[in-house]
């Protein structure tokens, strides 16, 4: 009679695929993943905690450095929510640049996800695509605010610099060579047998599963579900745009792999009408007081990151720091599901269903 035993394995938080510092204790039968436990914590920074201390335009670098692949969206929410409370206008071309970066940043993402993504899988030419067209954003981004991951860009009321000379026609050129790598990137992955092995019918789960999990982004719409706060609940301008929301049929790695790539395209659609409706002219600051004071209340507001719903709660007592603030993290919230999905999967496919969620740890940890 063979005899086995229980193995209780580490998996992290120094490994290179659990994207960032993340630790997963798994208990294994043979292959077999029978329990799995998350542990987080390893980056958290009391970000909310701190904000109490700080100004509201002091809070703007730390929002950086929570998801910090996606740094302009997370930018973009804090001020959002501020402008909400103080109800403030926001000057047209402002708005257009706020727009442009945010979908340049969601392609970025994207890019990073989907070159990690194969990375984590065995494929090692697909990061290297994915990085160097990541680089023609980051070069764009460095041209606009001088940074290349964490931008400072937005302000309560706009946006700290406006575009230089010729920078819109830089994004312009870059939208339809984009379009032509996405072709490259199809034909060098999409169809590939080992690649669909590896994730087809993976992670699967359902409508009501992600539901109830409260996921959201491609992990929610890759089961059918078509929600985007984009299109269902706009904010900003971006109810001026034509684009389309992607989704898939069955929950698994497959269709969040599908639906990402068709994000990337539909953030091309709303880049090449943004620049074409460019205001030539215009003020970037709308008139926001030096010291922003929000009058005394609360407000949520929740916008669309590459990553899932990101929200933000402030409560002000009517004085130039917050009195408690708190954001909704996508990637925490979509990290809750890993558990039920590993039970019962062989330990070759763990890294493959934690790489299609999408997480970042500093957004996780906070």
């Amino acid at each position: 009679m063979i005899r086995t035993e229980e193995l209780l394995l580490n998996v992290g938080p120094q490994h290179p695929s659990t994207h960032g510092v993340f630790r997963v204790i798994v208990k294994l039968d043979g292959e077999v993943i029978t329990e799995a436990q998350p542990v987080i914590g390893y980056l958290h920074r009391g970000t909310e905690k701190l904000a109490e201390d700080l100004s509201y335009t002091q809070i703007i670098p730390y929002t950086d450095r929570m998801d910090y692949v996606s740094a302009m969206t997370n930018n973009y929410v804090l001020c959002h929510a501020v402008e909400t409370m103080m109800q403030l206008e926001i000057p047209e071309r402002a708005q257009y640049l706020r727009l442009i970066v945010m979908e340049l940043q969601r392609v970025a993402s994207h890019l990073v996800w989907w070159g990690t993504y194969l990375l984590d899988i065995g494929a090692i030419s697909p990061f290297l695509f994915a990085f160097k067209d990541r680089e023609i954003i980051i070069d764009l981004f460095n041209e606009l605010c001088g940074a290349r991951l964490t931008y400072n860009y937005m302000r309560v009321g706009g946006v700290k610099w406006d575009a230089p000379e010729g920078w819109i026609q830089k994004v312009r050129d870059f939208v339809p060579h984009m379009r032509e790598q996405l072709k490259v990137y199809d034909d060098l992955v999409s169809g590939n047998e080992i690649f669909l092995a590896r994730i087809k019918g993976i992670g699967k789960y359902t409508a009501q599963e992600a539901i109830d999990f409260g996921l959201s982004g491609a992990n929610l719409r890759c089961t059918g579900v078509k929600w985007d706060l984009r299109k269902d609940k706009p904010y900003g301008i971006y109810d001026r745009f034509d684009f389309d929301v992607p989704v898939g049929q069955n929950g698994d790695c497959y269709d969040r792999y599908l639906v990402r790539l068709e994000e990337l395209r539909q953030s091309l659609r709303i880049l090449e009408q943004a620049v074409e409706q460019f205001p030539a002219e215009g003020e970037i600051m709308g008139k926001a007081p030096r010291v922003v004071r929000p009058p005394e209340g609360e407000a949520y507001v929740r916008i669309e990151s590459p990553r899932g719903e990101i929200g933000c709660h402030i409560v002000s007592k009517g004085k130039d720091k917050p009195y408690r603030l708190k954001f909704r993290r996508p990637s925490f919230v979509n990290l809750q599901i890993l558990p039920k999905l590993l039970v019962g999967q062989p330990m070759a496919n763990m890294i493959t269903i934690l790489g299609g969620i999408d997480i970042v740890l500093g957004e996780v940890d906070c």
